[in-house]
């Protein structure tokens, strides 16, 4: 397929409507019928603003994450969408990507 890989980058204690922003983020996803996302945890990070954002020993709300997704045009566009009608501030990355599913799925025999 071909599509785009979307990349979201935020702090692990940012919220959109209240959630994580990664836990929003794929509510989200999952709603679009995206098939997948990922959530990257990140040592250290410095954004627009020049502040560096780290995982602390007693404070991890700080700590830069990314959360990433394969996805349609169609997809991207309803994503995008409905980020437009929150409040809030978040750093992506845009690529136009081919992505698809190798092998065959494992069936559970339980």
């Amino acid at each position: 397929m071909k599509g785009y890989q979307i990349s979201f980058f935020a702090e692990q204690g940012q919220r959109i409507e209240g959630k994580m922003t990664t836990e929003w983020l794929m509510h989200l996803a999952k709603s679009l019928g995206i098939t997948g996302t990922t959530t990257f945890a990140g040592v250290e990070s410095f954004g627009s603003d020049g502040h560096r954002h780290s995982a602390k020993f007693f404070e991890l709300s700080d700590q830069p994450v990314e959360t990433m997704m394969a996805v349609t045009e169609q997809q991207s566009a309803a994503l995008f969408e409905k980020l437009k009608t929150t409040n809030t501030r978040l750093f992506y990355i845009k690529m136009p990507v081919e992505y698809g599913e190798l092998g065959t799925q494992a069936t559970s025999t339980a």
